[in-house]
């Protein structure tokens, strides 16, 4: 499923990365844990975190994943976003819980042929 799709269903804001949301999902990840992100994400997926700070940039771009969503209102600073921009990672905001915007990008990405047929990429 495109980037694209999954901020414009769920009404996500776009802070950094308007060039990348053609880019697709796969699959999500859920952590505040750095390094237990680090060591169960995958490539292309989107991961939903509460931590605003540069280093999600670093593993988000280490793990090649397609966007990051900060959940409940988190806004990072502006060398967050600069670091974002620089490393070609989306950075997506929304002010509901993570769960909530969890289980939403699950439906979405279960609804979607290439999900469930598993040829995800």
């Amino acid at each position: 499923m495109k980037l694209r799709h999954l901020v414009e269903r769920l009404d996500l804001g776009v802070l950094c990365g308007e060039d990348k949301l053609e880019s697709e999902v796969n699959g999500g990840y859920v952590g505040d844990l750095l390094s237990d992100v680090m060591a169960n994400s995958s490539k292309g997926n989107i991961w939903i975190t509460r931590q605003s700070h540069q280093n999600i940039i670093a593993v988000a771009s280490l793990r090649e994943h397609a966007a990051i969503i900060l959940a409940l209102g988190k806004k990072p600073d502006d060398d967050t976003i600069e670091k974002a921009t620089r490393e070609g990672i989306p950075v997506l905001a929304t002010d509901r819980p993570g769960f909530e915007i969890a289980g939403q990008v699950y439906a979405l990405l279960s609804n979607d042929r290439s999900f469930r047929a598993g040829t995800e990429s």
